[in-house]
């Protein structure tokens, strides 16, 4: 590596889990690791806090975030992008009735 060029930085993908302070997230990043004893496949998650500049991101959006220098105590990642929206529940839509209707015609 010549000296002008900087490391890559990692990335992680994951999920929104909260993004109810100002300019901060919590990603849930889910890993699937082999247990050494028994082989069998383990889910793995870690949750790491991310610095989002715009507020941006949402509970449930798909992210990804890069390692950076420390921004607090906590937060040592940035998020770099949105892969896709959570969906969200409309309020205008109509809740649809699931009884039927009595009917005229007997």
């Amino acid at each position: 590596m010549a000296d002008n060029e900087r490391p890559r930085t990692r990335t992680q993908e994951g999920t929104v889990v909260t993004s109810a302070m100002n300019k901060s997230i919590v990603v849930s990043v889910r890993r699937k690791i082999r247990h050494p004893r028994y082989n069998k496949f383990v889910n793995v998650n870690k949750r790491f806090m991310a610095h989002d500049e715009e507020n941006t991101a949402a509970v449930g959006d798909r992210v990804i975030i890069a390692e950076s220098r420390p921004l607090s105590r906590a937060k040592r990642w940035r998020l770099r992008t949105i892969l896709e929206r959570a969906v969200q529940d409309s309020p205008d839509v109509a809740v649809v009735s699931a009884i039927p209707e009595a009917s005229d015609t007997e």
